[in-house]
């Protein structure tokens, strides 16, 4: 396993590689990250991890100050499944070149986080956009649990670039809680009750079909939800996978949730 921290030494390090794999992460590593990783080296020659946390992506600098970095623990957990590359870039080199033209938005993506978060995928595609010049991966391996960024990512790249967007099912914990690095800042009872509303949202979209007015009946469980487990929803949507749009079951969709326990804001689709 290769550590590289400039860009110059990762093309050398990369040149002429074919196949190759990516996984871009924030560090912070549980079982979900793990799980790319070794997709990624089932599927490729040869596998790149990225550790940055990205302050263009950050709505307050006290919620990128408080994520949760341990670089001597990422690496000894690296060190166990052995990629080929770790990338752990400088904010300098990174962004060294300054971007000609901004990336916006369309007002039909700009939903659910997106709309709640302002410049928040601005900023994730503008570093993945950055990412994927300089390593020029054939597989890019991500996580289902922020479905949101997914879709905008393989939007936004598929005819940009030749690179694939692999996407991974979400690794939850044994009381079903979805795996985040953010839960690190989460005492166990709260991670408990993650759980618990995971399954909610589960048995919310078990019965869905069974409804008449979708909206009455996310309005409903959102008021329970928020009862119940004492927390803030941003949002609980139905949308579906192809669009992000809402309240149409006749095509594949997910539900889609956003909020808060305490003060730690948490995402989750089923």
């Amino acid at each position: 396993m290769k550590v590289l921290r400039n860009i110059s030494v990762l093309k050398k390090a990369i040149n002429n590689i074919s196949n190759l794999g990516f996984v871009p992460t924030m560090g912070g590593f549980h079982k979900g990250h793990i799980s790319l990783i070794k997709e990624s080296k089932k599927k490729c020659k040869k596998t790149i991890v990225s550790i940055y946390i990205n302050p263009n992506q950050y709505n307050s600098k006290k919620d990128f100050i408080k994520y949760p970095r341990n670089i001597k623990k990422d690496l000894g957990i690296l060190k166990k499944i052995n990629p080929d590359f770790v990338f752990i870039p400088d904010t300098k080199d990174i962004y060294r070149t300054i971007r000609k033209k901004k990336i916006i938005l369309p007002k039909s993506d700009k939903i659910l986080c997106a709309e709640l978060r302002i410049g928040h995928f601005e900023g994730v595609l503008d570093i993945m956009d950055r990412f994927i010049k300089i390593i020029k991966p054939n597989y890019i391996f991500m996580g289902e649990k922020d479905f949101q960024q997914l879709y905008l990512i393989k939007k936004f790249i598929k005819n940009k670039y030749k690179s694939k967007v692999f996407a991974c099912k979400t690794i939850r914990d044994k009381n079903y809680a979805a795996l985040s690095t953010r839960n690190f800042l989460l005492t166990k009872n709260d991670i408990y009750n993650v759980g618990r509303i995971s399954k909610t949202l589960k048995n919310i979209k078990t019965n869905i079909k069974k409804v008449k007015s979708i909206n009455s009946y996310l309005d409903l469980s959102k008021e329970q939800l928020s009862h119940k487990f004492k927390i803030k929803i941003d949002y609980l949507k139905l949308c579906n996978e192809d669009n992000l749009k809402n309240n149409n079951v006749k095509r594949k969709y997910r539900i889609m949730i956003a909020y808060f326990i305490k003060n730690i804001r948490l995402i989750d689709n089923l």
